[in-house]
């Protein structure tokens, strides 16, 4: 190899590295203040939710919930019976952001990081409540269309 080629594909590394070890853009690295925007809800944000699921006591929502579930493609990445898949298990008893009726609606309306979109821009809430509620039964005596 010619050592003028292996120099300057050094060089083009070198000023590589150094772009991304950046961590402000320009205008604040200069001492102008970083502008923040805000872009919607932080995926798995952490914060608990104390909202009360209305159908919690209402039997045929599930059935609702998972004839939503198969409509919109959820068993693409959950599994048919949300027994996991690309998407983690939801049937299991781990909650990595909570399993309470509002935390479940949360993880749904908002998204959580790596791979689970918002739903909140899409659906009516009522739809994400039914959507919580078939989740919430599954492995459940109430489940709608338990695997076999």
């Amino acid at each position: 190899m010619r050592p003028s080629l292996v120099l300057g594909a050094l060089a083009l590394a070198a000023a590589a590295c150094e772009r991304s070890t950046q961590t402000q853009p320009p205008a604040a690295a200069a001492g102008a203040p970083a502008a923040h925007y805000a872009v919607g809800p932080i995926p798995g944000g952490g914060e608990r939710s104390e909202r009360t699921n209305p159908f919690a006591d209402d039997r045929g929502a599930a059935t609702s919930g998972r004839r939503l579930f198969v409509a919109y493609n959820c068993a693409g990445c959950h599994g048919g019976h949300a027994g996991g898949g690309m998407g983690p298990s939801l049937r299991d008893d781990v909650w990595l952001y909570g399993g309470a009726d509002g935390d479940v609606f949360a993880s749904i309306a908002e998204g959580r990081a790596n791979g689970m979109p918002a739903w909140g821009t899409l659906l009516p809430e009522s739809q994400i409540w039914l959507l919580t509620t078939y989740v919430k039964s599954l492995r459940t005596p109430h489940e709608a269309q338990p695997p076999r």
